[in-house]
């Protein structure tokens, strides 16, 4: 069975991996020159919250719900706000005091962008790929691709702008994921050494994340920072949260996660559990 997201649209681990991506789309404009964003799996780019999928799970209550029922949140968290909430006025020519409508990867960082700036989305499953394509139907700054988005880094890069963030963003439902992964890395980094890679990675069993990072570790040049942050304890076959590998982080990125890490936390941990924690596994000095 092919997985479908539209059943986890908008939950915990949605929020957490696009506060993240987002912000490391606001450090890339912060440059004038243009950069190219690569999405490996980018889903359908809209998931409506009011679908049947979504209603069968809910899962969006623990997560983007919570967040926007937060007062005061850090600028960086307003700003993801204002993307998701911009998406739902446009679909709704009005204001929505709640949501209808999550946002996918590729549709939040395409709020974010400068018109100089670029797209470039992968999906290899014709379902979804026809919801993409048509959720960017007549946008010139985004090509939609029907293809493998791993054998797509090696069409894509190096990017012609010459600076770039490509998330992959795998599903984990194939066991052999990570592995695929850890193969796709290195060549990846051969043809552009210079782009900052964003790995999403689900934290089931603890002991399968850890040994992914210290094989990046182990393989992979650059600098590689790894965010976690979970909301539960460590529940057997249960996601208890997820992480971020990032691999050439912008400058000071990290100082960025420092104050938002916490926040995100307290506002999305089920009583108190799990925890949140940054840490650098390798730096280019090294």
């Amino acid at each position: 069975m092919n997985y479908e997201h539209a059943y986890h649209a908008g939950n915990f681990s949605d929020v957490i991996k696009h506060v993240l991506l987002s912000t490391l789309v606001q450090f890339f404009t912060k440059k004038e020159t243009a950069f190219c964003y690569i999405d490996t799996h980018a889903g359908a780019g809209i998931y409506d919250l009011e679908a049947v999928q979504a209603k069968k799970t809910e899962e969006y209550i623990l997560g983007i719900e919570k967040i926007i029922q937060q007062p005061d949140p850090p600028p960086l968290v307003k700003r993801y706000l204002d993307c998701v909430h911009a998406i739902n006025n446009h679909l709704l020519k009005t204001h929505y005091a709640s949501l209808r409508y999550y946002p996918g990867s590729p549709m939040l960082v395409k709020q974010l962008l400068r018109p100089h700036d670029r797209i470039i989305a992968c999906e290899l499953q014709t379902k979804t790929y026809q919801a993409l394509k048509s959720n960017f139907a007549g946008d010139k700054q985004v090509a939609v691709h029907h293809s493998d988005g791993f054998l797509g880094l090696k069409a894509f890069l190096p990017p012609q702008e010459k600076r770039g963030l490509i998330l992959i963003d795998p599903p984990y439902e194939n066991p052999n994921e990570y592995d695929r992964i850890l193969k796709t890395l290195p060549a990846a980094l051969k043809r552009f050494p210079t782009g900052t890679y964003a790995i999403w990675y689900p934290i089931k069993a603890k002991s399968q994340s850890d040994h992914f990072l210290n094989t990046a570790r182990r393989t992979l040049p650059g600098t590689l920072l790894s965010i976690e942050l979970t909301i539960y304890p460590d529940l057997s076959q249960h996601l208890n949260g997820s992480g971020l590998l990032v691999i050439n982080p912008p400058w000071q990125f990290d100082d960025a996660m420092k104050p938002l890490l916490p926040w995100l936390w307290n506002a999305l941990t089920i009583n108190g559990q799990g925890h949140h924690i940054q840490q650098i596994l390798k730096s280019l000095l090294q």
